[in-house]
């Protein structure tokens, strides 16, 4: 019996939840499918920890908040999409409110904030520092009062179906049974998050393969500003476990092996001085933009001041000052972390840390209504890119983003439903056996490759930390766009041993991989044709940011080679360019 829904969603975690919350409202008659490749609790939303940033205090404005967005993104944001997300932002976390979701509070009863990099007034509302397994829960408990919304937990997807210029729907392999097949749908959500696993070193699960991104790439939707890949400062040697911003945000200092507060050369150019106007200012200079704090590291690292480990050189998060009451009340999480991934106790000791890739500023083309390119498909979250993030993402803006333009894709995904009829099943399902003979010609029955899965995901790994790491030049640069064409090549010549079907995860790990080289490709190709320095893109060869040939967000499109790079303006509203600088008010 075939499956057919009028909106399916691919991913369930909190973009995805909230898109399947949203075209429910929309209409109570929609039949809404969510297809996940693991049970959505388990989605990444879950690992978030310090916040979500929206204006809600005296002291603060709207304006305020899209100034520090727009400033961070290193003016490559949309400025359209930045005004729509930050005048929604307050909304959308009261509505999580009245769903559950138990923001921490003053003694007054009024809803708490904490500062955070980059946000120059304190906004950023918190759940201690357990933020996005809160805001999971909410979101999960809230979709299940609808009953037209129906799931597909550990289902993998591995194709669009594209017919009569428009998405119909997916194929899928449900992994308890190994049985493949099609999933139609009047429209798609993609919200099934980022692909950080395409590097070493990272704060990303294993599930963040860049699904979604892959899916859209494929179907000759365009990935744009692949080449922003953002670095946090604080990552735990060896694991890549986050030690959240807020660590800093309630006052936590970042020294050199001098136990030197080394930020203050970069925030104000020479050492800090008491007496200085200006001091009272950067008491939380650890608050800068992540790219500009994880450069600063490097910069450490290049004048000896860091701290050799078994896992590369660290610097130390000092917390001990805050004190054990603080800490267990404000983040009781990050003592919890310490202690079982580090062995150290910042009670009584700092913790060391090392910047590791956390968030893909890029994804899939969408425009303000999460729509992309492709008539009936949508996309948000990390997987997609409206673009409200630019070169550089401020810290809590992510989770109201998969709020704000989750809400936004459900909502128009249910109408662009509601207004086109019946799936083409018939074609499609033609689609759907032409996909499966793939995976079976190609994994499941193939005998004679050569490849293993962790021989070219280890290569793959290396070169993009190497050419695509915090700084940049040309000639590794290519050496990985060479390097990502081999993997590429080599992968057609992949073997797995698991013949099976019940939870063949050989099967689907391979699958993961090949997304990746896919988006490692659109990274890497993107980030060799911006010749300038911008955000998290940092080349030392072109060291200045360009606005007269670079304020443009790129476009990756698949081709049978390398892909194609096309840009497009940024939409500039209110607020011109201008020198962005790390330490002032």
């Amino acid at each position: 019996m075939a499956h057919v829904h009028d909106v399916l969603i691919v991913g369930g975690g909190g973009a995805g939840l909230r898109a399947a919350i949203a075209a429910a409202e929309t209409d109570p008659k929609l039949d809404i499918a969510i297809v996940s490749k693991v049970y959505p609790m388990r989605s990444h939303t879950v690992a978030a920890e310090g916040g979500a940033a929206a204006v809600i205090k005296e002291n603060d404005s709207i304006e305020e908040h899209i100034k520090d967005t727009i400033s961070g993104a290193d003016w490559l944001a949309d400025q359209d999409a930045v005004e729509l997300f930050v005048k929604a932002a307050p909304s959308e976390l009261i509505q999580l409110e009245h769903w559950g979701c138990p923001w921490s509070r003053e003694p007054d009863g009024h809803v708490a904030v904490r500062p955070f990099g980059g946000m120059r007034i304190e906004r950023t509302w918190f759940a201690a520092d357990k933020t996005g397994f809160h805001l999971l829960h909410a979101l999960f408990q809230t979709s299940l009062k609808y009953e037209s919304v129906k799931r597909y937990d550990e289902w993998f997807v591995t194709k669009l179906l594209v017919e009569d210029g428009r998405c119909q729907g997916i194929v899928a392999i449900e992994m308890q049974t190994g049985l493949m097949q099609p999933i139609f749908a009047k429209s798609v959500i993609l919200a099934s998050g980022g692909g950080g696993r395409i590097f070493p070193f990272t704060t990303n699960g294993a599930i963040k393969t860049g699904d979604g991104m892959a899916l859209a790439y494929q179907a000759g939707v365009a990935l744009k500003d692949m080449e922003f890949v953002q670095y946090h400062p604080t990552g735990l040697p060896g694991t890549g476990i986050l030690i959240t911003e807020a660590a800093r945000g309630e006052g936590g200092i970042l020294v050199n092996k001098n136990g030197y507060r080394y930020l203050q050369d970069y925030a104000l150019g020479k050492p800090l001085d008491v007496n200085d106007p200006r001091h009272p200012q950067l008491r939380t200079m650890e608050l800068g933009p992540r790219d500009k704090l994880s450069q600063c590291f490097m910069k450490e690292r290049d004048k000896g001041n860091t701290i050799p480990g078994p896992y590369g050189d660290v610097v130390h998060l000092d917390i001990r000052h805050l004190g054990e009451k603080k800490i267990d009340k404000k983040i009781p999480f990050v003592r919890e972390l310490s202690k079982n991934y580090a062995g150290i106790d910042p009670v009584y000791e700092p913790i060391p840390v090392r910047p590791v890739v956390h968030y893909m500023m890029g994804g899939v083309h969408t425009d303000i209504d999460a729509a992309t390119s492709l008539a009936g498909l949508y996309a948000a979250g990390e997987c997609a890119c409206v673009s409200i993030n630019g070169a550089n993402r401020l810290g809590s803006n992510s989770l109201v983003e998969i709020l704000v333009f989750g809400a936004r894709a459900g909502r128009h995904a249910a109408a662009f439903a509601k207004e086109h009829g019946q799936v083409n099943t018939t074609a499609l399902a033609a689609q759907a056996k032409d996909e499966q003979d793939r995976i079976r010609k190609n994994f499941l029955t193939k005998m004679d490759g050569k490849e293993r899965i962790s021989t070219i995901r280890t290569e793959m790994n290396s070169t993009m930390e190497t050419g695509a790491g915090i700084y940049r030049q040309e000639g590794p640069l290519q050496d990985t766009c060479k390097k990502i064409a081999e993997l590429k090549d080599r992968f057609k010549n992949l073997t797995i041993d698991d013949r099976s079907n019940c939870f063949n995860t050989e099967l689907t790990t391979a699958l993961e991989l090949e997304n990746m080289l896919g988006i490692a490709e659109a990274v890497a190709h993107s980030a060799v044709n911006r010749k300038e320095s911008r955000g998290s893109h940092q080349r030392s060869d072109y060291p200045k940011r360009d606005d007269e040939k670079f304020l443009t967000h790129s476009l990756a499109y698949r081709t049978s080679d390398a892909p194609r790079i096309e840009y497009k303006d940024v939409v500039i509203t209110n607020w011109p360019p201008a020198e962005r600088t790390y330490g002032e008010k």
